[in-house]
């Protein structure tokens, strides 16, 4: 027995019961299975099982959790807080015994009791609480804050139903509900303790106080509960559990007894359902005034919830309120939680009694935002209807912040009204706008954009105003991705095959992997790599076999795009490629090319028709090729439905190319691109991104570069492009669209795709003409170095090797370093490493 002292009580750890041998782990799992989950072993399924397991395991990282608490609190560490509406964390099992590296001596445990782990491990719900990217990085981001011992804490909320399961029915998406909490989630502890309340509406009332200070009181006539549930986030062999905190919002009386009692039914549970409906579903369709009022109250639930959370834990720590932003670092992951400058100076000024300088010194010193888009329409702006409504202390306060904010940029660009007006928070043109990513610019230390032509694109278009008034505020920190999940627990058999050379030194750095170009010239190794890369793409085929019933080559190119469907992505221009390959494969069927099977994934926002149309052409083309015996040989083409992260740990595996050919100037950096190269992909993409870092980083020569840039997208548009006369003047193009404007891949159906061939014709609006030619040249490229596997396995060493600068540990070092000012902590050794 060890016996560790708290400031509370003494902790009494039993080593024997939560060791890492054969035997104390079956015991573990047996005393679980027994005491937590109340089944016999004779009795017990298979989810009866993996509970089992997932408490044995949780049980030896609670002791890590502990001590990485009290240490922190010991040490008065500087803490940062990651906001996010979103955490995609995928499956923990796997994740976790890789990190506390007992997956060996797990799997004998579980053998000897007549189990198979992998089994186990695909019986886990997926937490689905992103749409994507966004709450992908965020969980990267999460496992390498604890992987570098940075103190940090996550905060997101606990979304009862998850982003929505996808089925594809008729070749169109139907979303379904994802209850991912049905059968519990036993990585999470439910803190009631630690409650807060937070109120929408209602009215405010000023007053001047015998000191003739200004006060408000805003007085809510909804009041809600959030409850936090506590799930740790464990470092890869760094001794360090974090936390991620998920608020669920809950009703502070759910049941009116005097309502009811006057016969009011649906009143004595009104305040339940109002509140409960807060954290019911990930990010709700807005395209109704509904919708958009709960997307309102789920931001700013969370924020407030977070925001008194961290209040308390500072005061409960012995801190001043006037040192906050001395000790805490609070990052916006996107807009979403930009509600938060506004609540933290309410909480300062209205509840702890700050003057408005003070508390704006602190607030602007605390929060630092990150920009994830270029795209106009998704930087969030309330109607100030709906805002007033919801929130009318914070319209107040932003009113106040707007007003100061608008005299320092008449005091820098005197006599420049249009700029002012282009530069408020309240957008004034028509009806009126809270414009969130202003209120964030503005209450925060730094804004950052998340690739380097990304942040230069924010300085000279999107915030180019913000950018001359504060020039020092805009940095960059190119996204990464975790290889933890995206490689060492996603592909095992490269990861075998690297470590057999390299060692075990690259999961927890990545720049190791460099050692790995030696080998590249090594016909032996290729050889193991295309060995390796084809068992893992016959499991591939397994699973689309078992979830489609469609038949694919493992040895045909595994051509794969898998993201959220979006125009600007340009799923529709990876069609127009297909259907050009299959138009010239009729002409001439002896026409000699590389098999390929072409691979989609991803999920269309509920509201975005177009999206869906997409959707259903890659289904419908699908079905065409798929059954025509005189190309189906040598095309293939799939979509594989309700993308997750269980879904992409299959698929980034076995890709061989890298589709990432979003228009230039539209995706803020993509981190798809990064998992796939890491994997040994070969990417097909424009300058767009983060793909001009993986370029410059994996070389020129190994990367399948096509299209316009950025500045010649925008002079394009800006000379009036015209994508008819690139269709008249483009035969092969005009065919392709012809076909599909015909009928011919939707059973004879002419005006089923019409929207979307008028709107190419007509508009285009991300330029899927002007590139077309240049893509098709590009693949044709691709197909004739794929026919050459020695110098395709070469270059697909060199895109693995060259990758560790998009590991998510460099970009936490670069948050670190430029942005909260904060070093790293060594659980044990009682002082901050360096940064």
């Amino acid at each position: 027995m060890v016996k560790q002292t708290t400031k509370e009580h003494d902790l009494i750890v039993d080593d024997e019961r939560t060791s890492n041998t054969v035997a104390a782990l079956k015991q573990g799992i047996l005393d679980n299975l027994f005491y937590v989950v109340g089944k016999r072993v004779e009795v017990a399924t298979d989810l009866d099982h993996f509970t089992a397991l997932a408490y044995t395991v949780r049980d030896r990282i609670l002791a890590r959790w502990l001590t990485t608490r009290e240490d922190y609190a010991k040490h008065n560490v500087r803490t940062v807080y990651y906001l996010s509406a979103e955490f995609l964390m995928g499956p923990y099992l796997a994740n976790n015994l890789l990190n506390l590296g007992i997956e060996d001596v797990i799997r004998q445990a579980v053998a000897e009791l007549d189990l198979d782990l992998n089994h186990l491990i695909g019986r886990e719900s997926e937490p689905g609480l992103g749409n994507g990217g966004l709450g992908r990085l965020a969980a990267c981001y999460l496992d390498s804050l604890a992987t570098l011992g940075v103190p940090a804490m996550g905060y997101g909320i606990r979304y009862e139903f998850g982003m929505f399961h996808q089925a594809i029915r008729d070749g169109w998406q139907v979303e379904m509900t994802d209850y991912w909490l049905r059968y519990g989630n036993p990585w999470e502890i439910r803190r009631p303790q630690a409650c807060v309340e937070v109120g929408f509406g209602g009215h405010t009332q000023s007053w001047a106080d015998s000191f003739g200070e200004y006060k408000v009181l805003w007085s809510p006539n909804e009041i809600v509960k959030g409850v936090p549930f506590d799930t740790p986030i464990l470092g890869y062999r760094s001794g360090v559990a974090n936390t991620l905190r998920l608020w669920r919002s809950e009703a502070n009386e759910s049941f009116y007894f005097d309502r009811f009692n006057s016969g009011d039914y649906e009143g004595a549970v009104g305040a339940k359902v109002f509140a409960e409906n807060i954290s019911k579903v990930l990010y709700p369709n807005d395209e109704e005034i509904r919708g958009k009022e709960l997307r309102l109250q789920q931001q700013y639930f969370f924020t407030s919830c977070s925001l008194q959370d961290m209040i308390r834990r500072h005061e409960t720590a012995g801190h001043s309120l006037e040192n906050f932003h001395e000790q805490c670092t609070v990052q916006l992951n996107d807009t979403h939680p930009s509600i938060g400058v506004a609540e933290l100076m309410r909480l300062l000024v209205d509840i702890h009694g700050f003057d408005w300088d003070k508390a704006w010194e602190i607030t602007s010193h605390t929060f630092n935002y990150t920009n994830h888009t270029l795209l106009p329409e998704a930087l969030e702006r309330w109607p100030l209807r709906i805002f007033g409504l919801l929130l009318p202390r914070h319209l107040e306060l932003i009113y106040e912040i707007n007003a100061r904010f608008l005299t320092i940029v008449r005091a820098k660009f005197p006599n420049d009204e249009a700029r002012v007006a282009r530069m408020s928070i309240i957008d004034e043109h028509g009806e009126r706008y809270v414009r969130m990513a202003y209120l964030a610019c503005v209450g925060s230390s730094h804004i950052n954009g998340v690739a380097k032509l990304h942040t230069e694109l924010l300085k000279s278009d999107v915030l180019h105003d913000f950018y001359e008034l504060w020039p020092e505020k805009f940095i960059n920190v190119t996204n990464g991705v975790t290889p933890r999940r995206w490689l060492a627990v996603s592909n095992p058999e490269q990861s075998e095959l690297m470590t057999s050379k390299i060692g075990l030194g690259w999961i927890g750095d990545l720049d190791q992997l460099s050692q790995l170009e030696r080998y590249a010239e090594d016909s032996t190794f290729r050889s193991e790599w295309r060995g390796v890369q084809h068992a893992v793409k016959v499991r591939l085929a397994q699973y689309i076999a078992e979830k489609t019933g469609v038949s694919v080559d493992p040895s045909s190119m595994f051509d794969a795009q898998v993201k959220r469907i979006h125009e600007y992505k340009r799923q529709h221009l990876n069609v127009l490629y297909i259907l050009t390959q299959y138009y010239r494969l009729k002409k001439d069927p002896t026409l000699e090319i590389s098999p390929r099977t072409f691979l989609f994934g991803g999920k269309a926002a509920p509201g975005y028709f177009m999206a869906k149309l997409i959707i259903k052409l890659i289904t419908s083309v699908a079905e065409v090729v798929n059954n025509d015996p005189e190309v189906n040989r040598q095309l293939k083409v799939v979509f594989l439905p309700d993308y997750n992260v269980t879904f992409g740990q299959l698929v980034y595996p076995a890709a061989d190319l890298s589709e990432q050919i979003s228009t230039a100037g539209k995706e803020a950096s993509g981190t798809g691109n990064m998992k796939f190269a890491m994997n040994g992909a070969l990417t097909i993409g424009t300058l767009d991104g983060a793909n001009i870092e993986i370029r410059d980083a994996v070389g020129h020569e190994n990367f399948f570069l096509f299209g316009l840039t950025a500045a010649e997208v925008a002079a394009r548009k800006a000379a009036g492009y015209h994508p008819h006369q690139i269709y008249e003047s483009n035969g092969a193009l005009r065919e392709v669209i012809d076909g599909i404007g015909s009928g011919r891949f939707s059973r004879g159906d002419g005006s089923l795709f019409r929207p979307l061939v008028d709107s190419l014709l007509n508009s285009d609006p991300y330029l899927l003409f002007a590139d077309y030619q240049s893509y098709v040249d590009c693949q044709d490229r691709v197909c004739k170095m794929y026919r050459d596997p020695e110098a395709w396995s070469r270059m697909s060493i060199y895109n693995a090797a060259r990758m560790g600068q998009f590991s998510s540990d460099r970009s936490i070092r670069d948050y670190c370093k430029d942005i909260w000012n904060i070093t790293r902590f060594e659980i044990g050794a009682g002082v901050p490493a360096s940064k």
